[in-house]
């Protein structure tokens, strides 16, 4: 059973791209886990653990490398995904997995705690907007999402910086207080994210047509970025399913 909605309070949409709830009683698996660039806050809702090493209710700030994921923590799992350069309001821009706890103290101690008592999937949805709307401040930003926004279409980081009038130093700092990658690394991921999908399962895949197509200067190019954003050659890519083309079981 997987469920997964946008957010219903007005408050977060310009914030949060979604929120989920699944559970599994299949086997478990390992896969590697492709980075898109944006945040993402996990509660295991079936242990108090993830298979990490973190505590039960963890964030996962942007990150440019794949990581490995073991879907036994997906056997009652609910999540949050940001929108790119979304979480600050409610997060720091802190690299890798880090437990809930040392971020946001006791509160993010009770969270797990208060996603245990709600009534269902949809009460489990309702109860992390409310948590959500208790942690930020939900001020907007926007020379960031101006920023994000252009580097998300392909805008290159010097025009970038000339529509906002800002030096190249002050939108890396931007990033770095915000978003957790570099300008340049953010839209190298965001680019990768794109090509992922248009990647066709139906037929065999022209890579160098879909190299030009996706904006990388040749072949080679876009192999390179197999290499460092999924740790796989482009012949070796087999995500789970055509809707979750960042997971690829090893």
């Amino acid at each position: 059973m997987q469920v997964h909605r946008g957010p219903s309070h007005p408050a977060l949409v310009p914030f949060v791209a979604g929120l989920g709830y699944c559970e599994s009683d299949g086997p478990a698996v390992r896969e590697r886990s492709i980075p898109t660039g944006c945040a993402q806050l996990f509660v295991n809702l079936h242990a108090d653990a993830f298979a990490g090493g973190a505590g039960g209710a963890a964030f996962l700030g942007a990150t440019s490398r794949p990581s490995l994921i073991d879907t036994a923590d997906q056997r009652a799992l609910a999540w949050v995904v940001f929108k790119p350069g979304g979480a600050f309001p409610f997060f720091p821009a802190e690299p890798g997995l880090v437990v809930l706890s040392d971020i946001w103290g006791r509160s993010g101690a009770l969270v797990r705690e208060r996603l245990l008592e709600a009534g269902g999937p949809a009460e489990i949805l309702d109860s992390l907007e409310s948590i959500l709307l208790e942690a930020g401040g939900l001020d907007r930003d926007p020379a960031l999402e101006a920023a994000v926004a252009a580097l998300d279409r392909g805008v290159p980081v010097g025009e970038v910086t000339d529509r906002l009038g800002c030096t190249r130093k002050r939108l890396i700092g931007l990033f770095h207080d915000r978003v957790g990658l570099t300008p340049k690394r953010f839209a190298r991921v965001r680019r990768f994210q794109r090509t992922l999908r248009r990647i066709p399962y139906d037929r065999p895949v022209d890579w160098a047509e879909l190299a030009s197509a996706c904006g990388y200067a040749d072949q080679s190019h876009l192999i390179r970025d197999f290499h460092d954003f999924a740790g796989l050659r482009p012949t070796e890519y087999r995500p789970r399913s055509p809707g979750q083309p960042n997971h690829v079981p090893l």
